[in-house]
């Protein structure tokens, strides 16, 4: 069992104050993976005082001196790419092939906010003023354990390009990630409290951060419940708030649609990373016409996903993180049943041969009402409900009922047609027959899915404040 008991302040390695630790087993097996030592709010006090120290020679730095420390960055955590990839799979159970694409991700954020660095006036003419972009202040960036190295690098990229200083709070049910990660911004040399990282828990570290003074800006990317935390917490002291949230992303696919493509695409829109994306397309919407053309198409694809060993290349679905995520998975199965939905495939229980780790069955429901919760609440795992519409002013209305807007994907053979329903969609990204990600194009959500937007130059903006200089 490997022990970790140092964090990241001031540029060192520092043993913590903080004395809580936290165990975590591997997702695969359920046998013991890491012990981890905690931060405390006194450590989070020395990391925003070093962060709040560097910023003034910091914010100073040269469009150029701040390129160059992207890209040792991105060198730094690319060189690490086969160690994340692999602590990604036994730390949280992600298949081969998404734990690959995460490390690689993670290393391109920071070549991606050096593009935009370079390509941003940070002076514009605005009447007959000056108006000056400076960054914000010292950042405090709060990323998730379905998305450790990503978070933390994309959010820490444009902290970086923009000038600010940062504290970085880590899931806790992440500390192998979160120390490689650590290790490659070490490696890149960049100024004593820059970047300060604290392995913790939210409600001692997040707290801090979301009520210290000296924290001029917080990114939280996590649950819409947490999120309507840290918002209530950063009031007194007037912080801008960053917040990238949950999603019931809908899934609609139009009655001119092949549905032999475009039922696979769906289903791997609900199933990504196991079922654990805030972007999962976990509404499917189908014409009523074409319903049961559909369920034979999705019986079949799901029967040929193979759910497993998160390691093996062939594998599509790896377990859920832990176990207190295959416990809500389970409660939220019997809860559709209860509801009345009609259960096409998976069910409760493990899959058969994999009762040691986390594993759940895939499952999908139709015959859901949009009022349902399974239809209505964020499930976080590989379970998709199928709704059936009559027409397609209907699907956009279904669609946009939800308290929630992060995400939406359109399925047709017309483009046109789908980008038109696209437009009508409350959502802060919407994919056109395709999951594709555009790490250049604003990211965020509508209504309880977040405020704010990030990568691109609106994620470099959202890190600065506009100063305007009249009479000159």
């Amino acid at each position: 069992m490997q022990t970790i008991n140092q964090i990241y302040i001031d540029g060192a390695f520092v043993t913590p104050h903080g004395t809580e630790t936290i165990d975590i087993f591997n997702p695969t097996t359920g046998t013991p993976l890491v012990r981890a030592t905690l931060a405390d709010a006194e450590d989070t006090r020395r990391a925003i005082h070093a962060a709040k120290r560097a910023l003034p020679a910091f914010s100073r730095t040269t469009v150029s001196e701040r390129v160059a420390m992207l890209n040792r960055l991105h060198n730094e955590v690319l060189a690490r790419g086969e160690e994340l990839r692999d602590a990604t799979i036994r730390e949280y159970g992600a298949p081969v092939s998404r734990a690959t694409w995460i490390s690689q991700f993670a290393a391109q954020s920071f070549r991606d906010a050096a593009a935009t660095l370079e390509a941003y006036d940070f002076s514009r003419v605005a009447g007959s003023s000056t108006v000056l972009m400076e960054p914000v202040g010292v950042a405090a960036l709060i990323t998730p354990w379905n998305s450790t190295t990503g978070s933390i690098c994309s959010k820490l990229a444009m902290a970086i390009a923009a000038g600010c200083t940062s504290v970085i709070k880590p899931s806790e049910f992440s500390p192998i990630q979160n120390r490689i990660v650590t290790e490659a911004i070490h490696a890149a040399r960049l100024p004593a409290g820059v970047v300060n990282i604290l392995t913790g828990r939210g409600d001692i570290v997040g707290t801090e951060l979301s009520t210290h003074p000296d924290i001029a800006k917080i990114s939280f990317t996590g649950s819409t419940a947490v999120g309507k935390i840290i918002q209530r917490a950063a009031t007194d002291t007037i912080k801008r708030v960053h917040l990238a949230l949950g999603g019931k992303s809908p899934s609609i696919i139009l009655d001119d649609a092949d549905l032999a493509k475009a039922v696979p695409l769906a289903l791997n829109a609900a199933f990504m990373n196991n079922g654990q994306a805030c972007i999962a397309g976990t509404r499917l919407l189908v014409p009523a016409h074409r319903l049961e053309e559909v369920i034979t198409i999705v019986k079949e694809t799901v029967a040929l996903m193979k759910v497993g060993d998160p390691a093996e290349p062939a594998t599509v679905i790896g377990p859920l993180a832990n176990r207190s995520q295959y416990e809500r998975i389970q409660q939220y199965i019997r809860l559709g049943l209860a509801e009345g939905a009609t259960l096409i495939t998976g069910g409760e229980g493990h899959p058969a041969g994999l009762d040691a780790g986390y594993f759940v069955k895939p499952t999908v429901f139709v015959n859901v009402r949009n009022d349902m919760r399974i239809a209505r609440e964020e499930i976080f795992g590989p379970v998709l409900s199928i709704l059936a519409y009559g027409s397609e002013e209907e699907a956009i209305d279904m669609a946009n009922d939800t308290v929630f807007g992060l995400h939406a994907y359109v399925m047709s053979s017309d483009p046109a047609r789908a980008k038109a329903v696209a437009t009508r969609l409350q959502a802060g990204r919407v994919m056109i027959n395709t999951l594709q990600h555009d790490p250049l194009a604003p990211f965020g959500g509508y209504k309880q899915s977040g405020v704010g937007r990030e990568y691109g130059v609106l994620g470099l903006e959202s890190y600065l404040e506009a100063k305007t200089l009249l009479g000159v």
